[in-house]
């Protein structure tokens, strides 16, 4: 059973910066990430990563080819396939098709184009949880109770995780202390500084891996924006 639920982006790229930059970009959107540079690599990453999605180079080092690839990432749980490649000639096009590819993007792209692309596909795949709550780069998963921001496991002591559950749920909309006492511990009136003493870890462990955002609105409350 894996640790958290947020889609496992595999992408097979040579090119180390554009490998980089779309890793970024999907990390962003709180996706897993996972970048290979060849065929080998990437087919011992399965078993270990376990990916949602694939994004494919067409023209990677030698060794088996892309499309030998793709035959060989679909036959595991049928996994959705992205190409990406320089070439736009229509016979590479329908070659990847054939091979098991999903979708076809032409090199350069927008990352903003990956992306949609990446969204639409897992979601016809049934691979795009519904129960994900989203806040700028911070996903949240309400049924495994896991928290991914940038692409990274956030570790939350069950208490943690509610109090931002409860901020992410209003995000935008101003908390106050009485109301997270309420939300989160089942009560109206008790000591407000338990809410601030977990409102400060909580910051502590986000924000190792991104700005603030969980904000203090002095002398009402907190509010989550990113």
């Amino acid at each position: 059973m894996r640790a958290v639920s947020a889609p496992r982006i595999l992408v097979v790229e040579d090119d180390p910066a554009i490998a980089q930059a779309m890793a970024h970009a999907l990390g962003g959107e709180g996706y897993l990430v996972r970048c290979e540079a060849g065929v080998f690599d990437a087919q011992a990453a399965l078993d270990t990563f376990r990916p949602d999605l694939a994004i494919v180079d067409v023209r990677l080092p030698p060794g088996p080819d892309d499309l030998a690839l793709a035959r060989h990432l679909r036959t595991v749980d049928d996994l959705p396939i992205i190409f990406v490649t320089a070439a736009d000639a229509p016979h590479e096009r329908l070659a990847g098709f054939a091979a098991g590819g999903d979708d076809y993007l032409i090199k350069p792209f927008l990352m903003a184009e990956l992306l949609a692309r990446v969204g639409a596909l897992l979601r016809r795949s049934g691979r795009l949880r519904s129960n994900l709550l989203g806040l700028g780069d911070l996903v949240i998963d309400e049924d495994a109770r896991t928290v991914v921001r940038a692409g990274a496991l956030v570790a939350l002591t069950p208490t943690e995780f509610d109090l931002l559950l409860a901020l992410a749920r209003h995000q935008r909309k101003v908390l106050s202390k009485l109301q997270l006492l309420s939300q989160v511990w089942g009560y109206e009136a008790y000591d407000p500084n338990l809410v601030e003493v977990h409102i400060s870890a909580l910051r502590r462990k986000l924000e190792a891996h991104g700005p603030r955002i969980v904000h203090t609105v002095r002398g009402t409350g907190y509010v989550a924006r990113a």
